[in-house]
């Protein structure tokens, strides 16, 4: 059997836009990105993701996060707010905070908002990354599938070509044992024959000799 596959690569680019939002207590400004992907899985890897950034919890369609940790900075009096949405074809994720809620936690807000921009497109690249280390474990599992039948399939050539040699020496060794069988029967045949010849011969000696036998009694018998 063969098998052929035609794969195109095309690269995913992951794009983050910055984007306004209004959250549970007002307006909040961060950034989101559209993945390929099934909203589920998306939210499953951003909610994974997120565990590093600080402590969750969720109300509703928003989760928020406390304790934050971004940059190799702690915000420990920062709140952020995060979103997932979507459906089976494409999951978005928003992150992002309330700017008047940072007034004084930062100097320069446009540091965080750094962070949070490459916050989401590191988030993006690994749920790519990870999704396609799935399908090369799966298409090296395949790969691994098909060797492993093509040894058994070399080894199972490599055992009929044993049981064919041997096949081939029987059946010299069994045709020879026909010669000779062969030759046998008619060596056979023919002391058959010539044991026939013998007990005809031996049988009309017996008459003969038979016949002389009562030729002499009757010769005795005459005497007087």
């Amino acid at each position: 059997m063969l098998v052929g596959t035609s794969l195109a690569a095309t690269a995913q680019k992951v794009m983050v836009e910055k984007q306004i939002k209004n959250v549970a207590t007002g307006e909040g400004t961060g950034f989101g990105t559209t993945l390929e992907g099934p909203r589920e899985q998306v939210a499953q890897a951003w909610t994974k993701f997120l565990k590093d950034v600080g402590r969750a919890k969720s109300s509703g369609e928003w989760t928020t996060l406390t304790e934050v940790a971004i940059g190799g900075a702690q915000y420990a009096k920062g709140t952020l707010f995060t979103q997932t949405k979507g459906d089976e074809k494409a999951g978005q994720v928003w992150i992002g905070l309330i700017p008047a809620d940072w007034q004084g936690q930062v100097n320069d807000l446009d540091i965080v908002y750094r962070e949070l921009d490459q916050l989401v497109y590191r988030f993006g690249v690994s749920f790519y990354r990870d999704k396609i280390q799935l399908q090369i474990n799966e298409a090296q599992q395949a790969v691994d599938a098909v060797e492993r039948q093509a040894q058994r399939l070399i080894n199972e050539s490599k055992s009929l070509a044993n049981k064919l040699t041997n096949n081939e020496q029987e059946k010299i060794r069994l045709e020879n044992a026909l010669k000779e069988n062969a030759l046998e029967h008619a060596v056979l045949l023919q002391k058959i024959e010539n044991n026939k010849k013998a007990q005809d011969s031996v049988a009309q000696a017996t008459v003969k000799i038979k016949k002389v036998v009562d030729l002499h009694r009757e010769r005795q018998r005459q005497v007087n």
